[in-house]
């Protein structure tokens, strides 16, 4: 069937197939996974784990993503990226389902739980670098910003329901059915991510091997200062958000909020918050792309701190609210900087350079959140969460780079936005889901 003209005219001339399977295979797997989130936590609880446990399954999960991410990057500029997405999907879907099962047939063991989150952490790695060399290689042209602001836009409003329907089905059915509706989201985007046509962007010519491509991409990461000085902030931001909100939040939602419900509340006013971000990025384009973008940092400071007062129920929501809006700014600048800067045959194994050093220090962190509870309590570890997020975030402000970079009408040549240049140098130039870490994107 034959589109009308009305049609082709609702669609913009940036949405095309490869942006409009992506997207909505970001929204099927974000109404799943951000409720597996919530699940996870608390199937660990419902066991009877303490916040220790807790802290050990989101560690194992994120310790296989540190180790293969820069493998999973080289891979996904090496082969077609939508088969590694598949693949990862796949990978997924596997093991979302066997947790689903275990919880819901009887009493999971630590270890298991420990595995099958470590399965799933594997499956993100190889997915996160090749979404994102995926998408930025799709969209071309002055409406790159735009297309990334829509694109976080349905990928975050999925995050409320998925959220919000989370926290409510755990409460009335228990953890199990919300991880079984996830790997059912992860079969279904699979599904929508094998028809990616990929003819487009051009075969990459053989290089010297797996460690040849690490360094051609270390190259292109290490000699931009603006690149690895945030990634570096990310670390720790990443590091410290992901403690209170995989561990202390589950805790203090149990303690002194009322349970899992209101704890999705809150995660689901983080998400109203990164469309609020996201509108107000379709229309707004900051000239000084990464120095919004840092600044916007600051606010995730907040829910660590209305965690430790702690706020009530709808205090906590407008403080996420706010840190969504923020971060969603930061997100759609940083990944508009790296469509017009980094050249498109290198964007995979760039992307993972960044997740890499963004998540490095997350199961550490993860990890040791219990213990660190133990050792000062949880208010002064929620305290101590907020300050690095700030004292790290004023450090990047030192940066020139991260000041001056300004937008581009005109991409860099060679860049995901530019036009290819003429001969054997163009062949991997542009044809027309991270920023950093895991506040940005899913899978």
């Amino acid at each position: 069937m034959v589109s009308s003209p009305t049609a082709l005219r609702r669609r913009p001339s940036w949405a095309g197939r490869n942006y409009t399977l992506l997207t909505a295979a970001a929204v099927v797997t974000n109404l799943g996974s951000h409720g597996a989130l919530i699940a996870a936590a608390f199937a660990v609880l419902q066991a009877g784990g303490s916040g220790g446990d807790v802290g050990l399954v989101a560690a194992a999960r994120t310790l296989p993503l540190v180790l293969f991410l820069l493998v999973g990057g080289a891979l996904a500029d090496r082969l077609p990226r939508h088969r590694v997405m598949v693949a990862a999907n796949a990978l997924n879907c596997a093991s979302q389902g066997v947790f689903a099962v275990l919880v819901l047939t009887g009493r999971p063991e630590l270890w298991q739980m420990m595995l099958l989150s470590a399965l799933g952490g594997t499956g993100q790695a190889f997915f996160n670098p090749a979404a994102e060399g995926m998408l930025l290689s799709t969209v071309t042209g002055e409406q790159a910003a735009r297309a990334f602001a829509l694109f976080r836009l349905a990928m975050n409003g999925a995050g409320i329901g998925g959220a919000a329907l989370g926290g409510a089905m755990i409460a009335a059915m228990g953890p199990g059915w919300v991880l079984a509706v996830d790997a059912v989201a992860f079969a279904l985007a699979g599904a929508l991510r094998a028809f990616l046509d990929v003819s487009h962007i051009p075969e990459r010519e053989p290089g010297g091997g797996l460690l040849a491509d690490l360094r051609e991409g270390w190259k292109e990461f290490s000699t931009r200062p603006w690149l690895w000085s945030i990634v570096l902030q990310f670390s720790v931001v990443v590091a410290v958000v992901g403690a209170a909100e995989s561990v202390y939040g589950p805790l203090v939602a149990r303690d002194r909020l009322g349970g899992a419900a209101p704890w999705g509340l809150a995660l689901g006013a983080f998400g109203v918050g990164t469309i609020a971000g996201a509108v107000l990025m379709m229309r707004w384009k900051p000239r000084r792309l990464l120095l919004a973008a840092t600044l916007c940092v600051f606010p995730l400071a907040l829910p660590s701190a209305a965690l430790a007062v702690p706020l009530p129920v709808w205090g906590l929501c407008a403080v996420m609210f706010v840190s969504g809006t923020a971060i969603e700014v930061f997100g759609v600048s940083w990944m508009t900087t790296m469509h017009q800067e980094i050249p498109e045959d290198k964007l995979s194994r760039v992307s993972a350079y960044d997740w890499f050093g963004s998540v490095s220090m997350l199961p550490l962190a993860t990890a040791v959140a219990g213990p660190v509870e133990s050792a000062v309590g949880r208010t002064a570890a929620l305290w101590g969460c907020a300050g690095l997020v700030v004292l790290v975030t004023s450090a990047v402000l030192l940066v020139p780079d991260v000041r001056r970079m300004t937008r581009r009408t005109d991409p860099v040549a060679g860049s995901a936005g530019a036009p290819a240049p003429a001969g054997a140098a163009g062949a991997a130039g542009a044809a027309g889901e991270s920023s950093a870490g895991a506040v940005r994107d899913g899978s």
